[in-house]
């Protein structure tokens, strides 16, 4: 009913930028909350970002002042500046959505990979 693909990861050196999409597709009624996701190997998956249907965004510590979640429609952003080595993870993002048909879950893509290193 509902899917989500990334896109945008790739390779970077330290200090560069890449610019992470994530577009909703299907019975989409409305979308209340966009998440990003990450996971690097060996780690816990942790959220990066998050951003709510009325604009009210969330950062995790590691990430402020170098991240900006964004949305526009039925897709998420994550623009990743300043990139650090710790930054290289499979990122993805998850939905909180209501189908067509009134259900209300989560949804989530299948990841992107981004790895920083020089």
């Amino acid at each position: 009913q509902v899917q989500l693909v990334e896109s945008g990861g790739g390779l970077v050196q330290p200090g560069g930028s890449l610019r992470l999409s994530c577009a909703a597709s299907g019975s989409i009624f409305s979308i209340y909350v966009m998440r990003w996701y990450r996971q690097g190997p060996g780690k816990q998956r942790e959220l990066v970002a998050d951003i709510t249907n009325a604009g009210s965004t969330n950062y995790v510590d590691s990430v402020k002042g170098r991240f900006t979640i964004s949305r526009d429609k039925n897709t998420v952003y994550l623009q990743m500046n300043s990139l650090k080595a710790e930054d290289t993870a499979v990122y993805r993002c998850n939905a909180d959505v209501r189908d067509g048909r009134g259900v209300r879950m989560d949804y989530w893509g299948q990841g992107t990979q981004v790895t920083v290193s020089s």
